[in-house]
C-alpha cells in the first residue's frame, strides 16, 4: 500500500505523538509499504526530507508565507480549522503521491479532510486527545472532567486557557469542522476505550457513528521488547544517568504542567514520611508550576534512550493526570521496564494498568496518591511483584503486537472505502 500519514508533530521536536508518528511510518516502510509524512512546516528544517525509507514533507500554514508572522524557529502547531495554505499544498502531495489510504492526526486532519475534495481515499482519523471536539484538547473545564461539548461553554473554557481571541476562534474552528470530518472518516482509530467512547459520542452527535465506519482501539506502542537490553555506557545515555541519584527513586516522566498533575503529586510527596529522592523528565511549559520540590532532579530534553535508561533505576513511576489521559505512553515505557506505576482514573491508564501491575487512584486525590505511594514504597515484595506484571502485560505495547493491527486497520479501511 502507499500510506500518507498526516500529523501535527513529527521529529525532531520532543513529545508523544512525535515518536508514535515516527515509529507508525518506519514500522509500515519495514513492512514493504510505501510510506509518506505530511507535517506542519517549522522554520530551520527543511520542506521534503529523508526519514530513513520515509518521505517527510513538511506543510506551510498561512502565517508561515507572511515574513512578518515568523518569529522564531520553534514548534509550530496546526490551527483547528482548515489552513488554505495547508490545503494547498495537501492537495499538491496527495495528487503527486496518490496514497491508498490517509492517516491523519491532530488538527491537522481538517486540512486533509478540506483537501481531499470530492477524491474518494480511504480516511482513517487517530483519536490520540479530545481535540476533534474539544478546543483545549483536554476535555477538562476549570481542572474538572468535562461534562460533554457546548458552544458557549466552550468559548468561555477556550478563553481561559488561550486568552481572546484565540480562544473563540479556536472554539469556533473545532464547531464548524467537526461534522465535516465525521463525514470525510472512513475508520476511526482510538488509542483507548475511553477515547473511543467519548469521541464516538461527542464528534458523531446523538445518532452515533455510522454503521459502515470502521473503529478500531489500538494502544500507543514501543519499539523496545520489554527484555531488550539497553547501552547505558553510550556517552549520550550517560551524561544524563549520571545525574540521577545513586539510591532508587520515584520517577515522573512527561511535561511540566499543572493538567499532569504536578501540584497534587508535590502536595502528596511531602506528606511521604521518609520519601525516596524525586526525579522529573519533562519539559517546560507555559502553565509549569513555579515551584518544584526541595532537591528534586529535574532533567529536560533528554533523549529517549536515556529515559528508558532512567527507569530502570526506579523504585516506581507515579502519573498523576488531572485530565482523563487518552492512553499514557510514559505509563507503557514504565511497565516496559518492569516498573509499577501509578496512574488515574478515568482515562486511558485504566486499560493499561491491572489489577497486579500498579495503581489507580481517582484524579486529583491528593490523600489517595500518598497513600499508594506509601505503599510502594514501604512493600518492596508488593512492588517487584507488580514489576513483573506490568513488563508482561507491556509486551501488548510492543511494536511487533502492535504493528500488525495497524496494517490491518488500512486494510479495513481501503475495504470499507471500496465498498462504500
Amino acid at each position: 500500500m502507499k500510506i500518507l500519514i498526516a500529523t501535527d508533530h513529527y521529529p525532531p521536536f520532543i513529545g508523544g505523538a512525535h515518536r508514535q508518528a515516527q515509529l507508525l511510518a518506519e514500522g509500515m516502510a519495514g513492512f514493504g509499504h510505501e510510506v509518506a509524512v505530511a507535517t506542519a512546516w517549522h522554520g530551520g528544517l527543511p520542506a521534503t526530507e529523508r526519514d530513513g525509507e520515509v518521505a517527510v514533507h513538511r506543510i506551510r500554514q498561512l502565517r508561515t508565507v507572511i515574513p512578518a508572522l515568523i518569529h522564531d524557529e520553534n514548534q509550530r502547531h496546526q490551527p483547528p480549522f482548515p489552513d488554505p495554505v495547508t490545503i494547498l499544498g495537501l492537495r499538491r502531495l496527495i495528487a503527486d503521491f496518490r496514497p491508498d489510504v490517509i492517516h491523519a492526526y491532530g488538527w491537522l486532519a481538517f486540512s486533509v479532510a478540506a483537501a481531499m475534495g470530492r477524491k474518494r481515499i480511504p480516511l482513517l482519523v487517530s483519536a490520540r486527545d479530545y481535540g476533534y471536539f474539544c478546543a483545549t484538547r483536554t476535555l477538562l473545564r476549570k481542572g474538572e472532567p468535562c461534562s460533554g461539548p457546548a458552544p458557549l461553554k466552550c468559548a468561555a473554557c477556550a478563553t481561559d486557557y488561550y486568552g481572546m481571541p484565540k480562544g473563540v476562534f479556536a472554539t469556533a474552528g473545532v464547531f464548524a469542522c467537526r461534522p465535516m470530518l465525521a463525514r470525510k472518516m472512513t475508520g476511526l482509530h482510538s488509542v483507548s476505550t475511553y477515547v473511543s467512547d467519548v469521541t464516538g459520542r461527542y464528534l458523531f452527535g446523538p445518532r452515533g457513528a455510522p454503521p459502515t465506519l470502521v473503529q478500531v482501539t489500538i494502544p500507543s506502542f514501543q519499539t523496545d521488547e520489554p527484555d531488550q537490553p539497553l547501552t547505558p555506557g553510550d556517552p549520550e545515555v550517560a551524561s544524563y544517568l549520571s545525574q540521577l541519584p545513586s539510591e532508587p527513586f520515584i520517577l515522573y516522566v512527561g511535561a511540566f504542567r499543572r493538567v499532569k498533575g504536578l501540584e497534587e503529586l508535590f502536595a502528596a510527596y511531602r506528606r511521604l514520611e521518609s520519601p525516596p529522592p524525586l526525579v522529573m523528565i519533562g519539559t517546560y511549559e507555559r502553565d509549569t508550576p513555579a515551584d518544584f520540590p526541595p532537591g528534586a532532579t529535574i532533567l529536560t530534553d533528554v533523549p529517549h534512550a536515556a529515559v528508558m535508561a532512567t527507569w530502570d533505576g526506579a523504585m516506581f513511576g507515579v502519573m498523576p493526570s488531572l485530565w482523563p489521559e487518552p492512553f499514557g505512553a510514559t505509563v507503557a515505557e514504565g511497565m516496559n521496564r518492569g516498573r509499577p506505576v501509578i496512574g488515574t482514573k478515568p482515562g486511558g491508564h485504566a486499560d493499561m494498568i491491572g489489577d497486579r501491575s500498579g495503581l489507580l487512584v481517582p484524579q486529583g486525590d491528593v490523600d489517595a496518591l500518598a497513600i499508594a505511594m506509601e505503599r510502594l514504597i514501604s512493600e518492596p515484595a508488593l512492588r517487584e511483584g507488580y514489576g513483573r506484571e506490568a513488563s508482561e502485560r507491556a509486551r501488548s505495547f510492543a511494536a511487533s503486537s502492535v504493528l500488525p493491527r495497524f496494517e490491518q486497520a488500512y486494510r479495513d479501511v481501503v475495504a470499507a472505502g471500496s465498498s462504500g
